[in-house]
């Protein structure tokens, strides 16, 4: 690591717009206890330039970001007052609270990485960006909406007019990031820091909104500071980069530098973790392995893919369809098919790998082999059993032999339920062990089988990282000894590192119990690398369905292209 990393440089002759100098930043874990989370780090944000601050969780990233705009917690947060955030050439850190509020709601503003837990579910979408107009702006309300209607139409919002008065829950993910981003850039900032704003959007969704961020820092002579941990990405957009790891500067640079020839161990790490559209590696490095070896690994060798004619076919499932019914005037109701006829093969410790946008199907598609949902029609063969046409009373048995991983490991464990009992219970309910004792064995063994130590029993799931508790999610599925595995963009949030871990973690348990695997993301590289068989959906069908080598080779279909012309490259 260099003693003192290349820092963003100003115009000539000129000071940068924000520029954060010896930044310490702890939290309180009890009265005499305290965490530090930024170390001393010190950066410029010139101006009319994108700076990219990239680094895992943990890394103090947006912890950083967050002590720009104020909104780290007072009453457990400790910031060392030697250090200093100067915007414009005045302290942030040092200004009363009033003044504070109205530079970082007017010259400041933030785009956050999960835009429905940010806006306001029992507010229109136009009021929640009219509120900003009127707070700092003093527009009244008929002045609001018409300059909302104007930000709508700029961050590219179809029909504005309809939707200013829709609510967040009625638009999709990439429209409601879109009106965080008219938000923010509502008052004309100088600054604009943009957290992870493209975290889990479909590859097409997420390259719109890198292309409107960066027409829009261009157009309006915008900063930006934009916090991820996809290095592919910061390619695309930033003109500097700065690489954090555990609360320090590991490398800063210009982009082209940075990402072409990074000179720091842990950038290169990093680059070298995601997988890609070129190269399919046995097993995909984790920073830990670099970390531990002081280098970046040699060659590798490749893994093979595809299916083979004398497979077995585990689950074959022929014209499924679902629709979903929709209230219409006053009696009346609506027809929206959300898969139409959708047929495939899964052969026996193989992989399915199910790509396309948010809408298209894939997860609908999933959920219906679950039988979450209730097929409209169609079959779905196990051993020559119809899974969704048997009774209730039979179907129980086969829940045990489908599992399914969500996206979301918080959202899908208890957070009531230690890890034990999440473990434990559908143990129970399907009677699998002889006693809990034996059950208890069991969990160890799970844990210990996806690399978590048995203490974790005794834990809550929010007592654990994301990575982690994913993790305890594929344990709980294991603990069913399932022969089918239904992976819904299970890896689409996690870091560049975690990710790895899991992708390694679902290879090793499908070459050891020959488990086979429904892959769903919209993650390309990703379904790639795991993937034996690739099947695109578009509008709820398929559009393509081939071996994975052969579909990123040549795609067939105008729908397929698109996607992979929309994976982020980096720089070229």
């Amino acid at each position: 690591m260099d003693d003192f990393p290349d820092q963003p440089s100003s115009e000539p002759g000129g000071e940068p717009l924000l520029a954060v100098r010896d930044l310490r930043i702890a939290f309180r874990v009890d009265r005499r206890t305290t965490a530090e989370a930024v170390k001393g780090i010190s950066f410029d944000v010139p101006r009319n330039a994108t700076v990219a601050l990239v680094g895992e969780s943990g890394s103090g990233k947006s912890v950083s970001s967050l002590a720009v705009m104020g909104l780290l917690p007072p009453e457990s947060t400790v910031i060392d007052p030697a250090g200093s955030i100067l915007f414009d050439g005045r302290d942030v850190l040092r200004l009363p609270a009033g003044e504070r509020r109205a530079l970082c709601g007017r010259d400041i503003a933030m785009i956050f990485q999960e835009p429905m837990s940010s806006l306001n579910p029992v507010f229109t979408v136009g009021f929640q960006v009219g509120e900003v107009l009127r707070r700092h702006l003093g527009m009244t309300r008929r002045q609001a909406r018409v300059r909302t209607l104007e930000l709508l139409d700029e961050v590219g919002i179809p029909d504005p007019a309809v939707k200013i008065d829709a609510y967040p829950g009625q638009m999709s993910g990439g429209q409601q990031q879109r009106v965080m981003i008219a938000m923010a850039i509502a008052c004309g900032p100088k600054l604009l820091i943009a957290d992870e704003p493209t975290t889990a959007l479909d590859v097409t969704i997420q390259k719109q909104i890198v292309e409107l961020i960066a027409r829009l820092q261009r157009e309006r002579g915008m900063a930006v500071l934009f916090i991820t941990h996809d290095l592919g990405l910061v390619g695309e957009i930033a003109d500097h980069v700065i690489v954090m790891r555990h609360g320090e500067i590991r490398e800063a640079g210009p982009a082209r530098q940075v990402l072409g020839a990074p000179r720091d161990l842990y950038t290169r790490a990093l680059l070298h973790c995601r997988p890609t559209l070129d190269a399919r590696p046995v097993r995909l490095p984790v920073i830990a392995d670099y970390m531990a070896q002081g280098r970046v690994a040699e060659a590798v060798p490749q893994r093979t893919r595809g299916y083979a004619p004398d497979d077995e076919i585990i689950l074959d499932v022929r014209k499924l369809s679902k629709s979903f019914w929709r209230g219409e005037g006053l009696f009346g109701k609506r027809e929206f098919r959300a898969v139409k006829d959708v047929s495939f093969q899964l052969p026996r410790g193989k992989t399915l790998g199910v790509v396309g946008e948010s809408g298209s199907g894939k997860t609908t598609v999933g959920l219906t082999l679950l039988r979450l949902h209730r097929a409209t029609g169609g079959s779905a063969l196990f051993e020559g059993r119809d899974l969704l046409a048997m009774p209730d009373r039979e179907y129980h048995p086969y829940k045990r032999r489908i599992q399914i991983i969500f996206q979301n490991p918080y959202a899908s464990l208890n957070p009531r339920f230690t890890v034990g009992q999440i473990l434990l219970e559908p143990m129970r309910l399907h009677r699998i062990g002889t006693d809990d004792a034996d059950r208890v064995a069991m969990a160890t063994g799970l844990l210990e089988r996806v690399g978590l130590p048995a203490q974790a029993l005794h834990r809550y799931p929010h007592e654990f990282s994301g990575g982690q508790r994913q993790r305890i999610a594929i344990a709980r599925c294991l603990a069913m000894k399932p022969e089918i595995l239904v992976c819904d963009e299970s890896v689409s949030a996690l870091d560049v590192s975690v990710q790895a871990q899991v992708l390694n973690l679902l290879q090793d348990l499908q070459d050891e119990f020959a488990l086979s695997y429904i892959f769903i993301s919209h993650d390309l590289a990703v379904v790639k690398y795991i993937s034996d068989q690739v099947m695109v959906m578009h509008g709820g069908e398929v559009v393509e369905y081939a071996g994975a080598d052969e579909l990123y080779r040549n795609p067939q279909h105008p729908y397929t292209r698109r996607l992979l012309s929309a994976f982020p490259r980096g720089v070229e």
